[in-house]
């Protein structure tokens, strides 16, 4: 087992919980070990740092001070949210390229009796891990069931393979590295042009117009390209482009309905685990029936054989949002008569 430092981020137990219930066995399979860190706080996700410049960058820097001193052997500090590697990742360099930002961030963590030194730990993303520390020929070995005739839209979003922190994508602008790994798994993948595209954030708020054009760009191309669901990396992306195409539908006079699913979903259900025992199902747009319905053609057969593009195969059902007065980032919700734990078939 290859040891690492592990923040999980607050969207895992919430928006995010497909998330961490399918890495979990992902990772266990491939080797990882996630060593989460003590006493971990909020990275103050997009809004924070425009806000208040040293309380958010002191917020983020306090969970790398914990770091620093529970590594045992120069791990480094994975992070499965893009914004949380993205915060994280930039506070440190930050801290190192300006000075007189690391003094006023050390000023505030002294408060708690922490201090960190730029540079002291390596921040990196999980997608990352999992490419360049296992590789995918041993993601290869660890398939199950092929996850053949599925296709898919590899989504990456604008967080992770920006330039400007961490050289982790050596094509920023068309990086393929989640497309190699989806295509690992068996999976067919499309060619999804907008991959890096961002899907507005909080903009679904801030001017709903705006945003849920920016929704339905991502949708409606992965549609042009017979995507049967995107696939993303990201807690933000994953809730924001599920959660309103509703809205987004009601907007622009549309009728999309595609699943968003994280890219450990669909590596844990080709590693041959229950699909519902990984999240798939909790989405807004229901994944799991177009995952099935892919499951069960021949190896030899595509989707289209399948009948999904004949529109034979179920659609995925789309589930309303909230009321509007709830809060802006909805919960997912309950199915009458299950248990929390129990997704619809």
């Amino acid at each position: 087992m290859s040891r690492y430092l592990y923040y999980p981020g607050c969207s895992m137990e919430g928006s995010g919980r497909s998330y961490r219930e399918s890495l979990e066995p992902v990772c266990a399979a491939l080797g990882i070990e996630l060593a989460e860190i003590s006493d971990w706080n909020c990275c103050g996700a997009t809004e924070y740092v425009s806000v208040s410049t040293i309380p958010a960058y002191s917020l983020i820097a306090r969970n790398l001070a914990i770091a620093a001193g529970e590594r045992k052997a120069g791990e480094p500090l994975v992070a499965a949210c893009s914004a949380c590697y993205l915060n994280l990742a930039k506070t440190d360099r930050y801290m190192a390229e300006q000075p007189a930002l690391g003094v006023s961030v050390n000023d505030a963590l002294g408060a708690g009796g922490l201090h960190y030194d730029p540079g002291t730990v390596r921040v990196r993303h999980l997608l990352e891990v999992i490419l360049t520390d296992v590789g995918l020929d041993t993601v290869r070995a660890a398939v199950k069931k092929p996850l053949t005739g599925l296709k898919v839209a590899p989504y990456l979003g604008c967080m992770v393979p920006r330039p400007d922190v961490y050289d982790m994508a050596a094509d920023h602008e068309n990086p393929k590295g989640l497309d190699m790994l989806l295509g690992a798994l068996g999976a067919e993948v499309v060619d999804y042009p907008l991959r890096t595209e961002c899907c507005g954030g909080h903009m679904s708020q801030i001017a709903p117009k705006v945003g849920l054009e920016l929704i339905r760009r991502l949708v409606a191309e992965a549609e042009r390209r017979e995507a049967a669901m995107m696939v993303t990396v990201c807690p933000m992306c994953q809730i924001n482009i599920d959660a309103y195409q509703g809205e987004m539908n009601a907007m622009f006079h549309t009728h999309h309905r595609m699943p968003i699913v994280f890219f450990t979903e669909l590596m844990a259900v080709a590693f041959g685990l229950d699909p519902k025992k990984v999240g798939l199902g909790r989405e807004v747009t229901n994944a799991r029936k177009t995952l099935v319905q892919a499951l069960k053609a021949a190896p030899a057969q595509t989707l289209a054989a399948a009948g999904v593009a004949a529109g034979t195969a179920p659609a995925p059902v789309h589930r309303p949002r909230p009321d509007k007065r709830a809060l802006p980032m909805p919960r997912m919700p309950q199915i009458p008569g299950m248990a929390d734990s129990e997704v619809e078939e």
